[in-house]
């Protein structure tokens, strides 16, 4: 009896890219990363908003962000669960979803301060890993190329000038009827820049072989296009 021939079916199982987005605050990241992440059928990853509920939780239980000893001490009580639901990135704090209580200025002033404590981050590195090693995710924040996903497939810097940023986070703030002034927003983008910049521990900066990509002249659909070529480019079409 002869014995069948014919090619064998190819099974390996193309693993999807790992991406990584930094940039500084307000440069509109965290946006164009979960458009592209849903375009490209990656889960988006946004771990500023991991640093903000921890720092909202000192906001809201009165512990000085800048007390490294006394932020360290508060973080056993510090209860963050991190879920996803049709794409969508839910964040809980105590059983509560955060929502855009960890987009006030304040929040983010507090989130810059404990995002420079040695404890604070290893607190909240372990479950970025574990989402790194799933594969297929889109992660944005301020040291994901150079620390978080050092190997990550693609690497892109997102930037825009300070002026630029403040501009689109006043008009934010503004349609949700929060007061404040182009002034005091600018002021608190520079400041953040500062602090993020200069801190000690995993600073803002691009990765060696990242992208960068300054935005300030682009719509969000266009920076949304540009961000997917990219990855497209440097996957070889594996998305």
């Amino acid at each position: 009896m002869k014995k069948k021939t014919g090619k064998r079916k190819d099974k390996r199982v193309v693993k999807l890219p790992n991406v990584a987005v930094d940039g500084p605050s307000g440069a509109g990241k965290s946006t164009v990363a979960k458009l592209a992440a849903a375009r490209l059928g990656l889960i988006y990853v946004d771990t500023g908003a991991l640093y903000r509920t921890v720092g909202l939780y000192m906001l809201e239980n009165g512990v000085d962000p800048d007390d490294a000893e006394a932020v360290g001490a508060a973080l056993p009580d510090v209860r963050i669960s991190l879920t996803f639901e049709d794409g969508r990135q839910i964040l809980s704090l105590g059983g509560e979803e955060v929502g855009d209580r960890i987009r006030t200025e304040d929040a983010s002033r507090y989130a810059s301060a404990v995002s420079k404590i040695p404890a604070v981050r290893a607190f909240l590195l372990e479950e970025q890993q574990k989402l790194v090693r799933q594969g297929g995710i889109i992660m944005d924040g301020r040291d994901i190329g150079t620390v978080i996903m050092p190997d990550a497939d693609v690497k892109i810097y997102y930037t825009a000038a300070a002026s630029t940023r403040a501009e689109r986070r006043y008009k934010e703030q503004r349609e949700k009827g929060i007061e404040i002034t182009y002034e005091e927003v600018l002021a608190a983008i520079e400041a953040r820049d500062k602090q993020d910049s200069e801190r000690e521990i995993a600073p803002l900066r691009p990765a060696d072989d990242a992208v960068i990509f300054e935005s300030d002249d682009y719509t969000i659909e266009e920076c949304v296009e540009r961000v997917c070529a990219i990855i497209r480019e440097r996957t070889n079409g594996r998305v």
